[in-house]
């Protein structure tokens, strides 16, 4: 059966059969499960600014819609 790393802790475990895959136990899954409501996982970003353009530009197609 293949082995795979539970990405919480790193110990190996069987990935087949395990109702908590891939994680090894549910410790590990809830913990995890914790870190995405506290939010620190994210997918990176790049801040911009928006310039006087882009605002006009922005205000101008809220006004076509119909």
């Amino acid at each position: 059966m293949p082995l795979v790393k539970c990405p919480n802790c790193g110990k190996e475990v069987e990935f087949s059969g395990n109702e908590f895959r891939p994680f090894c136990s549910e410790r590990c899954q809830l913990l995890d499960l914790g870190s995405w409501a506290d939010g620190e996982y994210a997918l990176p970003t790049e801040d911009t600014e928006l310039t006087e353009a882009d605002i006009e530009a922005l205000g101008k197609a809220l006004e076509e819609r119909p």
